[in-house]
């Protein structure tokens, strides 16, 4: 039987930007980008998991804002589902303590990265949401 990750994801939104993370090349899915965040503990929910992993992973606290729709993928190993959210930075200085790389992207560039597979219906519904709320404010 196949293990079960429930993790929980930033988008990190700054000045119209989103911030994309390069999984390090000892990591699973070496080199592929990603939302940060991480694995969430038992008893722990994930916004409080959130808030613990971008202290761990990127030495920040966040604000977090909207939670979007639940992401389930299974990959060969192992199936993990992605809890994500919206996110703004509490004015820390962003230091990389597991990834390869960070990026500050535009958020219809997103696609042009090669993202690890979990994370493209999270990309989608971002991108629809933004959408959406764009031409309600037009």
């Amino acid at each position: 039987m196949k293990r079960h990750l429930h993790v929980a994801c930033a988008i990190i939104e700054l000045e119209g930007k989103v911030l994309a993370a390069q999984r390090s090349a000892t990591m699973t899915l070496p080199l592929k980008w990603e939302f940060p965040g991480g694995k969430i503990e038992a008893g722990e929910s994930p916004e409080e998991c959130l808030i613990r992993e971008m202290k761990e992973e990127l030495g920040v606290s966040v604000f977090i804002g909207a939670a979007l729709p639940l992401a389930t993928h299974s990959y060969p190993d192992f199936t993990v589902t992605l809890y994500p959210f919206t996110c703004s930075l509490g004015g820390d200085t962003i230091t990389m303590h597991e990834h390869h790389a960070l990026q500050w992207i535009e958020p219809q560039r997103m696609p042009e990265l090669d993202w690890a597979a979990a994370d493209l219906p999270v990309i989608c519904e971002y991108l629809a949401t933004a959408v959406a709320a764009e031409s309600r404010s037009l």
